[in-house]
């Protein structure tokens, strides 16, 4: 006998993980309170038919109603799961006999009473597929049943019975279970067949199952049939079920998280050199990047049951979870999910397989949020492992304008060319000057605001420096301005505005990185944005009603905004370099150029700025900003 009729629940006590369900219809039986129509619903083989047979038996008991029944008496023995059914208990398939005749000839059986039990129950499995006109032929009787009449329905479908026939029924829901139940299910039921399964084999055969008791056993029955000295193996398990080792998807999480194409391209050879379906394997992919994003997310995931698998797996897993970062786990979920619906009848699934690696290991192909998201994560990612544990949690830092900002040490140096007081914080030397962000707008001495470097040969093309006579001046504040403000007055308070547009929207934000403000055109405030898609996106009324509030904020002024595609570089950028006000956004074309030279372009052509360098100039400047905020 099958695995899951062996095993069939004989009372309320015996359904597992149908408490929700349960323990309500065990109090209506001891109290005696019945009604004449039930409704079970629920995925298939989770114990709607298996419910509405202990129901029935618990009803017809000599002792019941009861919640426990006997399990001697006649009743009790035709009903149990290894009888052969009683003449007053009726189990009709409805996928079958779902039409009008099939209903009236039930109707017309109704109104006998029962031969030798208390009530005349009829359980109609599959009730969705009953026709309308089936119904409404039952309509009546079941509205107002003989006091001896029980109906139970059970579907998959509750949506599809008929609202009428359904607003006269007690509806319980019933539900898949949960790994951790499962797991407790098949262990017990393996125990008692005294079969010995490795810890590996579990987590393979519930996700097989994907949560149904019937299937599930199914499943395990299919592994035991095959069992060698009462035993499962996991390479048998793996072979039979058709799953992906573990071994190919940890390969294939730890090139991603390198960045290691070959690697990445390798698991995939190794996927089909080993006979997997290109198909099974993003589907087991997929899974585990949920895995990962659960496990970043709830800590104790694993010890809540939202997370299963063998404690080794588990520690790879973890290890997995703190190397890759959820947008770029989520990135990776959304890209898999998009190649799996096109592999959906594909006739070269590998070939398609290969593309959505090669997406996964592209962020920047793609102009999606996303993948902006998964950039942005990887340069604040690069960002902390530049900073010292200590600095991390300490008070803020001084950052020099270098690729990985780096602090800038705050020990003082002797300097052999000039000697400075022990006070003067001390650069260290660079191949080029470095603009420190300081810690407060108020003017000092320049001898203790601008440390001296040692002497080196000058670089090729150094950019321009800021003389020391240059005085300091100020930036007015928003109240000081009359009138409308101009483009430039926008212009000097933009970081301002952007801080305000950030706390509205982070995105919003991110994409303003990029755009510079072009004119102020009446009420209209014309911004420029070398990214065309990323101006359509600014110009939507989401975005432009965010830029509107946080104008209002900064400024004081009620403008629409218009986004328009344009070179990148503020319309000044030309002109000669005037001496510099004080700004929360200091020296923004020497920046780009630093930017730049680092990222490897030619700045003596018009510069390109890549949306990975916006981001970065954004985390910047908002270290800077936390800085002067701290100070």
């Amino acid at each position: 006998m099958a695995l899951y009729r062996k095993y069939r629940p004989a009372t309320f006590a015996d359904v597992v993980g149908q408490e929700h369900v349960t323990e309500p219809l065990s109090t209506a039986l001891t109290a005696g309170r019945i009604n004449h129509a039930y409704l079970f619903s629920g995925p298939r083989g989770c114990g709607k038919t298996s419910s509405a047979r202990i129901l029935a038996r618990s009803l017809n008991c000599e002792q019941g109603p009861t919640a426990t029944p006997c399990g001697v008496c006649d009743s009790c023995v035709a009903l149990a799961p290894s009888g052969g059914g009683s003449v007053d208990v009726t189990e009709l398939d409805a996928a079958s006999h779902g039409g009008v005749d099939d209903t009236r000839e039930l109707r017309d059986r109704a109104f006998y009473a029962p031969a030798h039990s208390r009530y005349r129950i009829f359980i109609v499995d599959e009730a969705h597929m009953v026709t309308t006109a089936g119904f409404n032929a039952l309509l009546k009787i079941v509205e107002e049943p003989p006091e001896h009449l029980i109906f139970v329905f059970a579907t998959t479908e509750p949506e599809k019975v008929l609202p009428t026939i359904r607003s006269r029924t007690h509806h319980y829901p019933f539900r898949l279970l949960a790994p951790r139940t499962m797991r407790s299910l098949l262990e017990r039921i393996c125990a008692q067949e005294s079969v010995t399964v490795d810890d590996a084999v579990y987590p393979l055969v519930i996700r097989a199952g994907g949560g149904s008791p019937r299937d599930t056993l199914s499943v395990l029955d299919q592994l035991l049939a095959g069992a060698e000295s009462n035993q499962v193996s996991y390479p048998r398990a793996l072979a039979l079920l058709g799953a992906t080792d573990v071994a190919l998807i940890d390969d294939a999480i730890d090139a991603l998280a390198a960045g290691d194409a070959a690697a990445l391209f390798g698991a995939v050879e190794g996927v089909i050199d080993a006979g997997h379906d290109p198909r099974r394997f993003a589907t087991d992919l997929l899974e585990r990047f949920r895995d990962l994003i659960v496990l970043q997310s709830v800590p104790d995931a694993v010890a809540r049951g939202v997370v299963d698998g063998p404690e080794d797996v588990l520690e790879r897993m973890r290890d997995q979870s703190t190397r890759v970062g959820i947008a770029t786990l989520t990135r990776y979920a959304e890209v898999v999910h998009a190649g799996l619906g096109e592999m959906r009848g594909a006739t070269a699934p590998r070939l398609l397989l290969e593309v959505v690696c090669a997406r996964l290991l592209l962020p920047s192909a793609s102009d999606t949020e996303s993948a902006l998201l998964q950039r942005v994560e990887r340069i604040e990612t690069r960002l902390d492992m530049s900073i010292p544990q200590g600095e991390q949690s300490g008070a803020p830092k001084q950052y020099s304008r270098k690729s990985k900002a780096e602090p800038v040490e705050s020990t003082p140096e002797p300097v052999e060319s000039r000697p400075e007081p022990k006070s003067t914080p001390e650069v260290k030397p660079a191949p080029e000057p470095t603009v420190v962000v300081e810690p407060t707008p108020m003017p000092e001495p320049v001898a203790q605001r601008r440390p001296e470097p040692e002497p080196e040969p000058p670089p090729t093309s150094p950019p321009p420096v800021r003389q020391p006579a240059d005085p300091v001046v100020a930036a007015p504040p928003p109240a000081a301005v009359t009138g409308e403000p101009n483009a430039a007055a926008v212009r000097s308070m933009w970081t301002t505005v952007r801080d305000k547009v950030r706390q509205r929207s982070r995105t919003t934000e991110v994409m303003l990185a990029g755009a510079i403000v072009r004119a102020v055109e009446g009420d209209t405030l014309v911004l420029s944005h070398e990214s065309a898609p990323l101006a359509k996106r600014l110009t939507e009324q989401r975005n432009a009603d965010v830029i509107r509030e946080a104008l209002k904020d900064a400024l004081g002024v009620d403008w629409k905004i218009r986004c328009e595609t344009g070179p990148a570089g503020p319309p000044s950028a030309q002109e000669p370099e005037q001496p510099v006000a004080a700004s929360s956004a200091p020296q923004r074309d020497d920046d780009e150029e630093s930017m730049l030279a680092e990222a490897g372009s030619d700045t003596s052509d018009t510069p390109r700025r890549d949306p990975e360098e916006v981001a970065l100039e954004l985390l910047q400047n908002e270290l800077g900003a936390r800085r002067i905020e701290g100070g």
